[in-house]
């Protein structure tokens, strides 16, 4: 006779089960699940953790919450050119946090589970004495010896970024202070657009196939500008010479840094971004360009890799190098 549904057993069916789709998966009710790869496809792994009180507040939206969980790693495997498969889900959940949080959580993940074609194929959940905290594992494909990497940045690429840049770090700092709205002359559909860039990124899945084609070296923005630069540089032996003024900015950062021209180095080291850095040759920028046009997503040119190995230049509009305090967040 069988025994008693264990409680955990009883979330996850009643939670995440909706979510694991995909046959492979096996409705999570085995210890593993199994795929296979598409023929003449390599596998793309990536994963982040994400922690309450560290990277969103404790009283954002739970399905909010798990929709960033699952972004953050999907902008990685928009700049490594792959199309997502599904991913895996550990879950550390304080005991004060019950079923009605854990509801609007799965309804969170099922929307973009939908929205970006993946499925939860299992994971593991626990209580914890902490905060809340989440990590997601995905999986992507790309054809087979396709995926850029950052090692490929050669002298005279052009260097790209998608989207614009700064506004996960400036919505960061009014959700920490409201009155900076104010100081900055934002209106309120400025001051939202930052906030929820912040709480919600929007992975780069649409240029995939354009980044595979175009780029000789990719990676996502989440540590600022300047510091993923300087990685990306730093493992392709180059530097790199980039006009701040070319930098995108959403209507909300520009107006934040007229009235206070410091916020410059948030903007390009804050973090936060989700967006795509790659280095693209000369020859093939402006195909680039179009293809991301067609793809629906902007991009800009915002300097070029130059022989070396000094750290990349960031330049204003007159000419001068910025020097930062950091120049990318780091949790150490």
């Amino acid at each position: 006779m069988a025994g008693p549904e264990n409680p955990e057993d009883r979330l996850i069916a009643k939670f995440f089960k909706p979510l694991a789709t995909h046959p492979g998966a096996l409705g999570l009710t085995d210890d593993a699940a199994f795929l296979s790869a598409p023929e003449g496809s390599d596998l793309v792994l990536k994963t982040d953790a994400i922690v309450g009180g560290e990277h969103f507040f404790p009283d954002d939206p739970p399905g909010e919450i798990a929709r960033k969980a699952l972004r953050v790693n999907l902008s990685d495997l928009a700049a490594k050119g792959a199309k997502p498969l599904g991913f895996l889900l550990s879950l550390a959940i304080p005991t004060k946090i019950g079923e009605e949080w854990l509801q609007a959580f799965s309804e969170g993940l099922k929307v973009d589970c939908e929205e970006f074609s993946v499925a939860l194929f299992g994971g593991d959940t626990c209580r914890t004495s902490g905060p809340v905290t989440i990590s997601v594992f995905v999986l992507g494909t790309v054809p087979r010896r396709t995926m850029p990497r950052r090692s490929g940045a050669k002298a005279g690429d052009r260097v790209f970024v998608s989207g614009s840049i700064g506004d996960g770090a400036l919505g960061l700092r009014l959700y920490r202070d409201e009155a900076l709205a104010g100081r900055w002359a934002l209106s309120a559909p400025e001051a939202q657009h930052l906030r929820s860039r912040y709480r919600l990124p929007q992975p780069r899945l649409a240029l995939a196939d354009t980044i595979r084609e175009h780029v000789s070296a990719s990676m996502d923005v989440s540590d600022g500008l300047a510091g993923d630069l300087a990685k990306l540089c730093r493992v392709s032996g180059v530097s790199a010479e980039i006009d701040a003024a070319a930098v995108p900015l959403s209507a909300g950062a520009r107006a934040a840094l007229a009235a206070d021209r410091s916020l410059i180095e948030t903007i390009l080291t804050g973090g936060d971004d989700f967006e795509i850095l790659c280095t693209v040759p000369a020859d093939r920028a402006a195909s680039f360009v179009a293809a991301a046009a067609n793809a629906g997503v902007a991009v800009a040119d915002v300097g070029r890799v130059v022989p070396g190995t000094l750290p990349p230049i960031l330049r204003d509009g007159d000419g001068k190098a910025l020097t930062f305090t950091r120049t990318s967040f780091s949790h150490f």
